[in-house]
């Protein structure tokens, strides 16, 4: 969908060369113009219109002087830098265009008809007046001649296998008809053809067609040659054919016309010689006459030569358009002469007239789409087809190429088409005809178009650019100069001069990190902004709000956020890799370019190599337009855009969960959908999207926090079920179940009692019916999971509801129902609790169900080890709590907690038994309190003293003098070592821990003492240089003018309070080097962290021994 819009033309309208140019050639290296006429050869510059160099024909009789001489071709030879030129007398003459001289290097007797170089300038053919081709190296050096006409077919003839007749094969939409096909009548050369042959060459130079007319026949084919000139093929029988004939440069098609008797055509053959497609030129039968047919060098424009005008026509999708129609009047002298495509740039025509007017024409590909960024606009874009527009609005539909939403016909071909560049008007278009007129197309309304100002511009205007943002017009100049419409030069903003380093086709204005610049991009792919190359391998660009979006060579579409990225951040996003979160790049096909954004919306068009379009939603298009219509509260048009687009609904709320939370109503209305809002709490996960799956650059992390305390899904659960229960409990039942069996810990209980609940109510029309909801509930949750939830309610008639919507066997779970309908109602619960392994819920059931269950209450407690929970049930005096404790005790003497179980048995009354606990564990102090408590006799009492102190010290001595020792009670270990008659171990441990803890005491009190001295002298040190600074300070008065100076320059430079500064002030006032009021903030500054050496800490200073503070020291016991 794009069009050739012209961005440069070069006339020269008052050249002075004798005679009339017959046939001109590009010379590659310097960009001129060689033009061959029946008198001369000339050499000139179209940009300069000088005349370079100048060679007579005639000097040397090679063609007569009275004009009557023919040049049948010419062609410039860059390697020899020379250019060869073919005349109809038959002399093939060579000019060097170095040393200016002319030479004929071989001439044919009976004339030549035409002369045609390889495209690798290594063979010429030449076919001469015998009608046969002679084929010669570039140095001129023969190689065959052979005859055009031959009757052979060539070496790729068909092979047949006589599968059936003509009769009885199938014959498609041609129909029954064509059983009777007769061979078409062949017919002769039309009158007007000239008769001469023809020569084209294949791009790869390994094929050559060559269009005569067979002298038996009198009709015109054309014959396929081999590069070794060995006929291929012959073409099929084309009635009308003409003579015109240009092969692709790609290779595919041969190009020529046809006249049809009701139609005029240009036809297209294979190397086969079989006709492959046709298109309609647009006027009638006999209206003009087509003398030319050139194809560009790279296969993509194809340019029709004919009496008065020149057309060029481009192929998409199978069609052919009519892109550009230069008319030059009906004059004689301004009729084209002579047509050519330049060599090296592919877009380059010149023309020279009849008048010798020479014309230099640069076009460019552009894509004519509106550029409003406003949901008004509706995303045209048009694309020139002849004497229509094709206008496809990509807001409705999108339309692929050649059809289209709406064509405006006009009265003659148009050559330019543009929309209008203000807002809320960016639909309406004018367009620009061949005979100079404009028309303006809008919506219901009449113009009156009229030149308002006339600027002269210094240089040749190839663009201009308008933005809607900042209303800046911006044009560029063909040697990439950029200036604005005042004229004034383009400036960034210190101030330099920025231009283009090459021109560019396209260009667009933007604003980068809140600078406006001027983004292009050139025929070579290279996109600049301003002076700085941002990328070389760009095919397409377009700008869209703050996004840029283009594509690359790589296959890669780019959406950049113009807003966050400077130029350098720009070449890093398009150099490097994407992450795998990247929501910026995506794959794309292979040579896919732009077409348009549809603005305010998530839609990207590309087309296609072939012409057809694709619609994307780039990911940061859509995270883009999600997260304004998020801020704009429009919940509904997001939701729906997630939903279609596979985006994870959670961003609905993570984006910002207080302004969600805040208008949880609105949400609600305007989903109005319950499918939609169940859909959105079952895709609710912890998870935060805007860290993870979908990140934004410019968010920072604190504004996707939570908006409450707490997990997100039962937030949102608890909000949403609240809210919908204010609004209509019954439209909403199923998404408030939804949001009860998705939170954290599924509230499938509350779920089924709203289940239940249902029965009873009379339905309303929006409201859901229980067995609805119950069928709703099991497609959330496992049926056997529901099922146990619902005998959990202790609800018969629920549980049968659930049970009968699954897949169970009534025989399965209706025994099991009906045995509990027969318990009473507490052992019936206890039962249920112990089934689901509730034991806790089993345990309270079971407590009321009555005395006579207490033997099988005492046993759940001991199986399951709720022995806490049984004694909560019962009052601490009955007889339960006293069985209850004991059998706990029990428990906890197996477990190696005596103690704990003497306390409770003594608690409950069991004297006895707690004090047999209490003496199990040595608990010396319990076991003499219950004693005291039964109360024992006074003998047994201090035989059971003595008993408990015998275990307390005998038990192990040996490991209790060691205890004794290491903790330092010297006194204590030596008593136990004479009362138990351990005498050895005053030898062994006792003497040398006593002699360790001496010496580690002396050494620690010597160190200690040699550390006190040194930080005393120190100190009087500190004390007296101190006292010095103080009197010199002070007596000063300019040092303290300095202070204060210094004062000041610290709370206007380093913000700090002004306790702080006097206190580093009077820490280093003894070392500070004040300079005066002159003095520079950096001499400030080093005189101000220039402190004393503060001295470390002695790291060598052992650690105080371990020492009791009861234990006096008594040395003498070492001695």
């Amino acid at each position: 969908m794009r069009n050739l819009s012209l961005l440069q033309r070069f006339s020269c309208v008052e050249l002075s060369i004798p005679g009339s140019p017959q046939c001109l050639t590009i010379r590659s290296e310097t960009g001129t113009v060689l033009v061959a006429s029946e008198l001369a050869i000339t050499e000139f510059d179209p940009r300069t219109e000088e005349v370079y160099k100048e060679v007579s024909l005639t000097a040397d009789d090679y063609l007569p002087e009275d004009g009557s001489g023919v040049v049948v071709a010419i062609q410039d030879l860059p390697d020899q830098e020379s250019v060869c030129v073919a005349t109809a007398s038959g002399d093939v003459l060579l000019y060097n265009l170095n040393t200016s001289q002319l030479e004929c290097v071989g001439s044919v007797e009976s004339g030549l008809t035409g002369m045609m170089w390889s495209p690798d300038q290594e063979l010429v053919t030449l076919t001469t007046g015998q009608e046969t081709i002679i084929m010669m190296t570039k140095d001129f050096e023969p190689i065959t001649e052979v005859a055009i006409n031959q009757d052979d077919f060539g070496e790729d003839k068909f092979i047949t296998v006589g599968w059936g007749k003509k009769e009885t094969q199938f014959h498609g939409s041609e129909g029954k008809q064509a059983a009777q096909w007769k061979a078409a009548v062949l017919q002769p050369a039309l009158p007007w053809d000239d008769r001469k042959p023809r020569i084209t060459w294949r791009g790869d130079g390994q094929l050559f067609a060559v269009s005569a007319v067979c002298p038996q026949t009198g009709a015109r084919k054309v014959r396929i040659w081999n590069r070794e000139c060995v006929l291929q093929a012959t073409s099929e029988v084309v009635n009308g054919l003409e003579q015109l004939l240009c092969w692709k440069p790609s290779g595919s098609l041969i190009a020529s016309t046809q006249r049809h008797p009701n139609k005029h055509s240009v036809v297209f053959m294979e190397k086969n010689g079989l006709l492959h497609g046709d298109f309609t030129l647009p006027f009638g039968k006999e209206q003009v006459k087509v003398k030319e047919l050139l194809w560009n060098s790279d296969s993509t424009v194809l340019a029709g030569f004919l009496s008065f005008s020149v057309q060029l026509w481009t192929v998409g999708n199978y069609h052919w358009y009519l892109k550009q129609s230069l008319h030059f009047g009906n004059e004689a002298l301004r009729a084209p002469a002579c047509v050519c495509w330049d060599p090296e740039k592919p877009l380059r025509l010149h023309l020279l007239t009849r008048g010798w007017a020479s014309y230099t024409y640069n076009w460019g590909w552009s894509t004519q789409r509106s550029h409003g960024n406003d949901c008004h606009d509706n995303a045209n874009v048009a694309v020139i087809d002849g004497d229509k527009i094709l206008v496809t609005t990509f807001r409705q539909c999108v339309i692929p190429p050649p059809m289209c939403a709406f064509e405006l016909q006009l009265p003659v071909p148009v050559n330019l088409v543009t929309f209008h560049s203000q807002a809320q008007r960016t639909n309406e278009l004018a367009a620009l005809t061949a005979d100079g007129h404009i028309y303006v197309y809008g919506q219901g309304e009449s113009y009156n178009l009229k030149l308002d100002s006339n600027i002269t511009v210094d240089g040749f205007v190839i663009s201009v650019c308008h933005g809607l943002r900042n209303g800046t017009v911006a044009l560029q100049l063909d040697d990439g100069q950029i200036r604005k419409l005042s004229l004034t030069e383009w400036k960034d903003s210190t101030g330099n001069m920025i231009n283009f380093p090459r021109p560019c086709v396209q260009t667009a204005l933007c604003t980068l990190s809140g600078e406006e610049h001027l983004i292009g991009l050139t025929e070579r792919s290279h996109l600049y902004i301003g002076d700085s190359l941002v990328a070389s391998n760009i095919s397409s660009f377009v700008v869209y709000d703050d996004f840029l979006l283009l594509t690359t060579h790589s296959h890669m579409c780019h959406c950049l956020n113009l807003s966050t990225l400077s130029i350098k951040g720009l070449q890093s996003a398009l150099s490097s890799d994407a992450n795998q979160n990247d929501e910026t790049v995506r794959k794309v096909e292979r040579g896919s370019r732009i077409v348009s954004v549809v603005p305010q919306d998530t839609r990207l068009i590309l087309q296609m190599p072939r012409g057809n379009l694709e619609t994307i939603h780039h990911r940061a298009l859509v995270l883009a337009q999600l997260r304004k219509w998020l801020d704009r509260l429009r919940f509904k048009d997001a939701f729906e855009c997630m939903r279609k687009l596979r985006i994870n609904l959670n961003l609905i709320y993570d984006h910002n969960p207080t302004v969600f939370l805040d208008n949880i109503e609105m949400f609600l209305k305007q989903i109005d959908s319950i499918n939609y809002i169940n859909l959105f709490l079952t895709e609710l996960k912890e998870e935060d999207t805007t860290t993870t799956m979908y990140p934004c650059p410019s968010r920072s992390a604190s504004s996707s926090a939570s908006g409450k305390g707490g997990k997100k899904v039962d937030i949102i659960c608890d909000a949403l079920q609240s809210t919908m229960e204010t609004l209509d409990p019954q439209k909403y039942c199923l998404c408030i179940l939804t949001s009860h069996v998705r939170k954290t810990t599924p509230e499938l209980e509350i779920a089924l009692q709203k289940v239940h609940e249902l029965r009873g109510e009379s339905l309303g029309s929006n409201s859901a019916s229980a067995e609805e909801a119950l069928k709703y509930l099991l497609f959330l949750v496992n049926v056997n999971e529901l099922y146990e939830h619902s005998l959990g309610t202790y609800d018969f008639d629920l549980v049968l509801m659930v049970a009968e919507k699954s897949q169970k066997d009534p025989k399965e779970y209706l025994p099991f129902l009906n045995m509990l309908k027969t318990l009473e109602p507490s052992y019936q619960r206890y039962t249920i609790d112990k089934h689901l392994k509730r034991y806790r819920k089993a345990l309270l059931h079971l407590s009321n169900s009555g005395e006579e269950h207490f033997t099988e209450l005492l046993s759940l407690v001991k199986d399951q080890r709720l022995y806490s929970d049984a004694l909560e049930l019962y009052p601490s005096d009955s007889e339960q709590y006293k069985t209850l404790s004991v059998a706990y005790a029990e428990h906890l003497v197996e477990q190696q907690q005596a103690e704990q179980a003497g306390l409770l048995l003594w608690r409950c009354g069991e004297n006895a038994r707690a004090l047999q606990a209490f003496i199990s564990c040595t608990s010396w102090r319990n076991t003499l309190a219950v004693a005291t408590h039964i109360p024992l006799p006074p003998e047994q009492l201090a035989l059971l003293a003595r008993d408990l102190a015998g275990r307390d010290l005998c038990h192990d001595c040996e490991e209790a003098i060691s205890a004794l020792i290491q903790g330092a009670a010297w006194e204590e270990a030596l008593r136990l070592i004479y009362l138990y008659n351990r005498q050895d171990i005053i030898e062994t441990d006792l003497k040398s821990a006593l002699l360790d803890a001496h010496s580690n005491q002396t050494s620690f009190l010597e160190s200690q003492k040699a550390l006190f001295i040194r930080h005393k002298n120190r100190l009087a040190v500190v004390r007296e240089l101190k006292a010095k600074a103080r009197l010199e300070l002070f007596g000063k008065q300019e040092i303290l003018i300095r202070f204060i100076y210094i004062i000041r320059f610290f709370q206007r430079h380093c913000m700090c309070p002004l306790e702080e500064i006097l206190h580093s002030l009077e820490f280093c006032c003894f070392s500070l080097q004040f300079t005066g009021p002159n003095s520079t903030a950096n001499s400030i500054m080093a005189s101000f962290q220039q402190r004393p050496a503060v001295p470390q800490q002695d790291t060598e200073a052992p650690t105080a021994p371990k020492m009791r503070n009861t234990v006096k020291w008594k040395l003498s016991i070492l001695k």
